[in-house]
């Protein structure tokens, strides 16, 4: 779920960056009201998010996907460059977070597998203890 929310927070993050585009310093009332909601959320959702995921895997996640969305939407609505070693970069940056994806998922295997071993070692000893008692 952790990664779910933190898609959307990306997602929310390429909303405000393209409506603070829209808002011209904030100086068009509806694009800046997106820009502050969309932001309040993006942040919402990745605080929420990190409550289950590394600091730096989220935060790097986060930043990819809306840096993503922001070049995609530039190149499509604003007519920035289609350059290949544009396109290249971007690629570069999605594989970054697949591979975080799969350290991550690794990490979190190993941290579950380390704490109930050492839950277990705990509930030995205080049963130990009561019994010595």
């Amino acid at each position: 779920m952790a990664w779910i929310l933190l898609i959307i927070a990306g997602l929310f993050e390429t909303v405000w960056v393209v409506s603070l585009k829209y808002s011209e310093g904030f100086t068009k009332l509806w694009p800046s009201v997106i820009t502050i909601v969309a932001m309040a959320i993006s942040i919402y959702l990745l605080a929420i998010s990190m409550k289950s995921l590394p600091l730096g895997t989220a935060y790097a996640v986060w930043t990819s996907i809306g840096a993503i969305g922001a070049v995609i939407f530039g190149v499509v609505f604003f007519g920035e460059s289609r350059d290949l070693l544009k396109i290249v970069f971007i690629a570069m940056i999605i594989g970054g977070i697949v591979g975080l994806k799969v350290i991550s998922s690794k990490e979190s295997k190993s941290a579950e597998t380390e704490q109930s071993q050492s839950v277990g070692t705990k509930s030995e000893t205080s049963n130990n203890t009561n019994g010595n008692a």
